[in-house]
């Protein structure tokens, strides 16, 4: 079985810091802020959904350099390194022992997956990861059948952890198996509409779930 994992708000403890970098690009481009909720709202998607959704009236030349300034504002030096949330180790640690398979479907580009990566020690930790710059959005399913081909796994085979409606309707769409995680951007009722096996509080509370015994 292989357990696939959404990275911001769902292992990464880094939403504030989506937000922050977002206020800040608006600010740099002189553009109107967007507030806390409407970036809550787009994490999960790919940049360029994201900014479609964020700042609509621009056009994608405009978009492209408010990615740049985005990606700058994300990775600059004061904001210091996103951390995993409470728990979030030894629930992969935990899982694998009990001989699952560890993947990440982000939202996130590979350039920063790679460095948040890196920066935790985790690069060889998990047996395959997809990032939405190099395959479809979510919450197309193509990013969920990537990973189940290279690790030749069924749907039935699969299960999907994340903290977004995106993450939920990507499993949906990709006809695999979802949990919910409430400690991130979506709340339980929006989670619940795409009918979730449970949704969890904290990331621990998966190694009680009976499909992951």
């Amino acid at each position: 079985m292989i357990i696939i994992f959404d990275w911001d708000g769902t292992l990464c403890d880094s939403i504030d810091h989506i937000v922050e970098a977002m206020q800040d690009t608006a600010d740099e481009m002189s553009l109107q802020s967007p507030t806390v909720d409407a970036v809550r709202d787009i994490v999960g998607l790919g940049l360029p959904e994201a900014l479609a959704r964020l700042f609509p009236s621009l056009d994608d030349d405009e978009r492209a350099g408010v990615a740049a300034a985005y990606s700058r504002h994300f990775a600059a030096p004061h904001r210091g390194p996103s951390q995993l949330y409470s728990g979030a180790m030894d629930t992969l640690l935990a899982l694998r022992e009990r001989g699952m398979e560890l993947a990440v479907a982000t939202g996130k580009s590979r350039r920063g997956l790679d460095r948040v990566l890196a920066s935790l020690e985790l690069t060889d930790f998990f047996e395959v990861t997809r990032c939405a710059d190099e395959t479809h959005s979510k919450p197309h399913p193509r990013m969920l059948h990537e990973i189940m081909s290279a690790r030749y796994k069924s749907a039935e085979e699969v299960l999907m952890i994340g903290d977004s409606e995106y993450d939920l309707e990507m499993a949906t769409n990709a006809g695999v198996r979802s949990v919910g995680v409430s400690h991130g951007v979506h709340d339980s009722v929006r989670l619940a509409a795409h009918q979730p096996l449970a949704i969890v509080d904290s990331l621990p509370q998966l190694l009680d779930l009976a499909a992951l015994s």
